[in-house]
């Protein structure tokens, strides 16, 4: 089912697949693991065997085209797209369906930056689908930016949340936006302003898309209090950066 999201940077979430298994260090304190277990809970279709068990969800694949209005989607924020237990053949369905919505956006993120890069050199990828890896650190996430650069999409960007450390002097050459945000929930790990403003500045200095998501549990001062107490700001501003949406 498609459903209005409450993540900063989309308007809705659409999971043709759910379930994921752990991968790497952003995987630690995952929140759809946390919400998938809720949705257990009180008997959601397509969240009876829990999050750990991969399920492709084929009754959901139709879901974008019955809305008219253009609307962004982040695709499976309750799994990952490539992973290994997704078919080949369930995933050019997702892009079949994305490819006849073409008034709405659709944002791909995946942690299993070697996979997508291998199906995309096989597959085209419509102009309004949005290819992006998640960047949490340098062992396992700065890795995943030269698979993504190899990806024939429109747009490519980054999710740099959660911030784990500091990730160095990004090469951000074939990329079109960056989100940073760090980590909520219990046991978040603390991002340090450094670490964002770093982030900053090598997307100003390469022209990129800069979206500042949220701070998390812990303030840039490095205390904890609430997310909305944190608030969104850097250094006394936003960051709401955006590439140019499908039909603009």
């Amino acid at each position: 089912m498609t459903t209005k999201s409450r993540i900063e940077w989309t308007e809705s979430t659409w999971n043709p697949v759910v379930g994921c298994t752990k991968l790497s260090a952003g995987c630690k304190h995952c929140y759809a693991e946390v919400m998938a277990r809720r949705l257990q809970a009180i008997g959601v279709p397509g969240y009876e065997q829990g999050f750990r068990k991969v399920r492709t969800l084929p009754e959901r694949l139709g879901e974008p085209l019955q809305r008219r209005k253009p609307t962004v989607y982040f695709v499976n924020s309750m799994s990952d797209l490539f992973h290994e237990q997704v078919p080949d053949s369930f995933i050019d369905r997702v892009f079949q369906t994305m490819r006849s919505a073409h008034w709405h956006t659709f944002q791909v993120l995946t942690k299993r930056a070697d996979r997508m890069a291998e199906f995309t050199s096989e597959h085209s990828i419509p102009d309004n689908v949005w290819m992006g890896v998640s960047v949490e650190n340098k062992r396992h996430g700065v890795p995943r930016i030269d698979h993504l650069r190899q990806v024939p999409a429109k747009t490519r960007f980054l999710s740099v949340e959660p911030l784990l450390e500091d990730v160095g002097d990004l090469n951000l050459a074939g990329i079109h936006w960056v989100i940073v945000g760090g980590e909520s929930g219990h046991g978040a790990r603390p991002m340090k302003a450094e670490w964002v403003r770093r982030v900053h500045r090598a997307c100003d200095a390469q022209g990129v898309h800069f979206f500042f998501k949220q701070w998390g549990a812990h303030g840039a001062d490095g205390v904890r209090r609430s997310k909305k107490a944190n608030g969104r700001e850097l250094d006394g501003s936003s960051f709401n950066a955006m590439p140019v949406l499908a039909g603009s």
